[in-house]
């Protein structure tokens, strides 16, 4: 009869114990803070940053933002006409890596519409701001690409 009453108290002190602490659960990402701008690594990821931008790489993997200045302020209104001079650039750099074409979309990071493409197994993504232009890379195109693009932000005084 004990063992009865034993039993269920035991198996809900074991339940309550599975997952309650995260003690010695491994982060999965990390951090990553750039000029203008931060965005989410996977951890244990080495991260270099430049001057202007970083990079987080994993043996051959890396997810990457580079920063650039823009000769004229960015109007979102004018985001049909950026987006075919995008197009064409990511076309010419996808010929550049031997990719014989980039499909580009339309999607939101940071709260803004922006142009994303996928030649091979790299993805590349503008998002502009102001006067600065900036380049979200991966390659491969996976997970850790998908934490970028999810976790990327527009920090400091030139966010608007």
């Amino acid at each position: 009869m004990l063992a009865k009453a034993v039993l269920p108290l035991a198996l809900l002190f074991i339940l309550a114990a599975c997952g309650g602490s995260k003690q010695g659960q491994a982060e999965t990402a990390v951090g990553v803070h750039g000029p203008g701008f931060t965005f989410e690594a996977p951890h244990g990821w080495r991260v270099v940053r430049r001057a202007d931008g970083a990079v987080a790489r994993h043996g051959k993997a890396l997810v990457s933002v580079s920063r650039f200045p823009l000769l004229k302020t960015y109007d979102p209104a004018e985001f049909v006409a950026v987006t075919k001079e995008l197009d064409n650039l990511a076309t010419r750099l996808a010929h550049e890596a031997g990719e014989k074409r980039a499909t580009g979309q339309t999607t939101s990071v940071a709260g803004r519409k922006v142009r994303s493409y996928r030649y091979g197994d790299r993805r590349l993504g503008f998002v502009l701001d102001g006067k600065r232009e900036y380049q979200l890379f991966c390659e491969p195109a996976g997970a850790a690409c998908d934490l970028l693009y999810s976790s990327f932000t527009l920090s400091g005084p030139q966010a608007s």
